[in-house]
């Protein structure tokens, strides 16, 4: 028998029959199965965490049916509590599956320590310039009879004179003290 005659033969359209519905049975099956175990139209929205503490985050979580899992607590904001949730991820209101990770940045529980650098007989947008990056804040400009204008001669802190190499904590306010140019 020829290509040609076995192609429009009976046998071969009962075979092709045959396979057409087996792939269209083994289709609705796969799709049925990918929908039931992979929850479909079946979505969490993800609570908003910001300023919970890491146990009620950790409760809330659960009851949902969502997992969390801390990456970071360097960066303090003082605007939140301490050791509380400062960012996630995913974020508020996004839709997730049931037993997705949230990720969560916390607020550590206080600021870190900066060195103060040398200070002394600098001018002072130079000093302002070095305690701004280095995470302080910036207090009164006082002055006092000195011969160096706008020339920091000191440093103070909660009325503490400060020197190179004390330690203080991040945004710690600091008073700067200049030479008002006029001498004694």
């Amino acid at each position: 028998m020829s290509l040609g005659k076995y192609v429009i033969s009976k046998q071969f359209l009962i075979q092709v029959s045959i396979a057409v519905v087996m792939l269209i049975i083994v289709f609705f099956g796969l799709v049925n199965w990918l929908t039931a175990t992979t929850n479909h139209n079946e979505e969490i929205k993800v609570p908003d965490l910001a300023k919970l503490s890491v146990d009620v985050t950790e409760k809330k979580l659960a009851a949902l049916n969502l997992r969390m899992e801390v990456i970071d607590s360097a960066s303090y904001n003082p605007n939140f509590p301490k050791k509380s949730v400062i960012n996630q991820f995913p974020e508020k209101g996004a839709l997730v599956k049931e037993n997705r990770k949230i990720y969560l940045t916390l607020n550590p529980s206080k600021f870190g320590k900066v060195e103060i650098q040398e200070f002394y007989g600098k001018t002072k947008n130079e000093v302002i310039a070095q305690l701004k990056s280095s995470g302080f804040t910036i207090g009164r400009i006082l002055f006092i009879p000195d011969i160096g204008r706008n020339v920091v001669r000191r440093l103070k802190c909660d009325g503490k004179l400060l020197k190179r190499g004390d330690k203080l904590e991040k945004h710690s306010v600091i008073d700067v003290i200049l030479g008002n140019g006029k001498g004694k």
